[in-house]
């Protein structure tokens, strides 16, 4: 653009000098306004721009399952860089007008900033000095049970990832040290029992979890290739990562775990009020801040709790609630005797939801989700379940703090139509830029979750008062979730007062309520998403619902919420109302003759 100009300046020497001037200057901002790229140009640019940036700095191409052959840099070096390139990220941004882009153009911009931002800050405040929380941990680096390669080039990257091993969990000790050093670290009471997940990858050989992939591979690839594979695997995992994993866990166990804090909340590292508001706004996406949701948290925990006793009732049970949530946490009927059982269940409870999807969803995925248990080495510490696109996952260690009567809750939330339908729906959805497709808002995401809870009461789901109990359960404790997380990281909670709250009101069993809390501790902010998202939702279906009457279809009112895929909820609730009023415009359609 400048080079063109400055060519334009110097075309006419014959003319007076203003003349030539004027005469040069006229036609070339014409020609500069008819090549300037347009603000939807400028924005595309920029965020595929980053997209391939991002791809680079993870290590990873694009698409699904596409890693390479080494681990992403994490050291402090390397962090810097990146937040310096993001900052410049919001400064072009910043330069683009909003109100030229045209609407879709206009969601990818909000969605951009908001991951941008929420990316940049979590360097800012060096998270990656705190990188793993109760459940998740940079050193499983397993597949998943099960998962194989489709190609020798993927299983070639996968080697080369654990022969980068030691260098990634250098600088990830480095990282941890520096927390430590001021402060910024994991509470020491949420540590106990995590350094175990490290010890499956300290044993040599083919009993390494690392080596999983390579017990069944493809007949595609040639039975030499797949000797030399694993031969190259096995001295990988002997001469890189059992090593470094044996000096992770040496770390973990004689520096991490005695020096981490002993407090728990967020308020109380470096400037912790200010991170813990940093993290509500990266999880829930508003602007809500510690106090109004702890009471919005009160107020619904009162309003679900009357419910629970009306539901209490119906059962036919004699007796208070608090006796009610004894008879449901220690009743063998509400128990599992085998995780067949408890995964046929789950199963039985997926089918069903799956015969309601024609009236309850416009749009179905083609893709298909299995059923599978929590991997061994994690089920311990991990969640009650977890679902993805390929697989839903159920935990089945101690089957008796599993209890059956949430299961259904469980299922629809993580399942169907909740999380794995929903990334099925994402993956084969409207085309989005590049970058949305793997993205993830916990608000959006989460929200759906738990309203597809509620959901499943319209979807038949529930079909005794205690599975209704146990949806009640799951309601609960994600309104609990609100008291208790905004206790602890803003109003001084201790873990012992959490405990007690959370066992007043919800029927859940001993070790769930634990790792709940344990999660919350080691996770400011992320569990608050869930509840005030599905509050978002929820009620723009009541405004939908006031506003068109019999007009009211919920199929195309769930096809605008999933059809967006990831969003912030104000880019959420401004996408709904706009639907409702283009709904609330249209003609009445006339009655059939007859």
């Amino acid at each position: 653009f400048a080079l063109a100009t400055a060519l334009a300046l110097l075309g006419s020497p014959l003319l007076p000098a203003p003349l030539a001037a004027q005469a040069a200057t006229a036609p070339s901002t014409a020609d500069a306004r008819l090549k300037a790229p347009s603000a939807d140009a400028r924005l595309k640019s920029l965020y595929d721009a980053e997209y391939q940036w991002r791809l680079k700095e993870q290590e990873r191409g694009p698409g699904r399952g596409a890693a390479g052959a080494k681990l992403p840099r994490v050291d402090a070096k390397s962090q810097a860089a990146r937040l310096a390139y993001w900052d410049n990220v919001l400064k072009q941004l910043d330069a683009i007008p909003f109100d030229q882009l045209s609407h879709a153009e206009q969601i990818n911009a909000q969605v951009f900033r908001t991951m941008i931002e929420n990316q940049s800050n979590e360097v800012r405040w060096k998270l990656y000095e705190i990188p793993f929380n109760t459940d998740t941990f940079f050193w499983t680096l397993a597949p998943y049970a099960g998962t194989r390669f489709s190609s020798e080039e993927q299983y070639q990257n996968y080697i080369g990832r654990i022969r980068d091993i030691p260098r990634y969990f250098d600088e990830q000790t480095v990282n941890m040290k520096s927390g430590l050093a001021r402060g910024f670290s994991n509470p020491k009471e949420t540590l106990i029992g995590r350094d175990a997940t490290i010890v499956p990858y300290t044993a040599a050989g083919e009993a390494n979890a690392l080596y999983a992939p390579f017990l069944t591979m493809p007949d595609s690839i040639p039975a030499e290739t797949q000797a030399k594979l694993k031969a190259d695997a096995l001295a990988a995992i002997n001469q890189s990562a059992v090593p470094a994993y044996s000096k992770l866990l040496k770390f973990i166990r004689e520096d991490y775990m005695v020096r981490a804090r002993s407090s728990i909340g967020a308020s109380e590292m470096p400037n912790g009020r200010a991170f813990y508001a940093s993290q509500i706004k990266e999880y829930t996406t508003t602007d809500l801040t510690a106090k109004q949701i702890h009471e919005i948290g009160r107020k619904e925990v009162a309003r679900i709790k009357a419910d629970m006793e009306a539901t209490m009732k119906a059962s036919g049970f004699k007796g208070t609630l608090p006796e009610f949530f004894t008879f449901m946490r220690t009743d063998p009927q509400f128990y599992a005797k085998t995780p067949k059982e408890l995964l046929a269940a789950a199963s039985y409870t997926v089918m069903k939801a799956n015969g309601r999807l024609n009236e309850t969803i416009g749009k179905l995925p083609r893709y298909r989700h299995g059923i599978v248990p929590v991997p061994a080495d994690i089920a311990p510490i991990y969640t009650s379940g977890r679902g993805g696109l390929d697989n839903c996952l159920f935990n089945t260690y101690r089957l008796d703090q599993r209890p059956l009567y949430t299961l259904p809750a469980l299922a629809v939330h993580e399942c169907t139509p909740g999380h794995s339908f929903q990334a099925a729906l994402a993956r084969e959805g409207e085309a989005r830029p590049d970058f949305r497709k793997d993205l993830y808002f916990s608000g959006y995401g989460e929200g759906w979750g738990l309203y597809t809870e509620w959901l499943g009461q319209q979807m038949g789901i529930y079909e005794t008062p205690y599975e209704e109990f146990g949806r009640q359960t799951y309601e609960m404790w994600r309104a609990v979730r609100l008291v208790i997380d905004t206790g602890m990281h803003e109003y001084g909670w201790s873990r012992d007062k959490a405990l007690a709250y959370f066992k007043e009101h919800v029927a859940l069993s001993d070790l769930e309520i634990n790792n709940e809390v344990d999660r919350y501790i080691s996770w400011p902010g992320q569990a608050l998403a869930y509840k005030l998202g599905e509050i978002t939702i929820r009620n723009l279906r009541k405004e939908a619902e006031a506003e068109l009457g019999p007009k009211f279809d919920q199929r195309p009112f769930h096809d605008v919420i999933l059809g967006l895929g990831a969003v912030p909820l104000p880019v959420l609730e401004s996408e709904v109302r706009a639907w409702i009023a283009a709904e609330k415009a249209k003609p009445a359609k006339p009655a059939d003759a007859g």
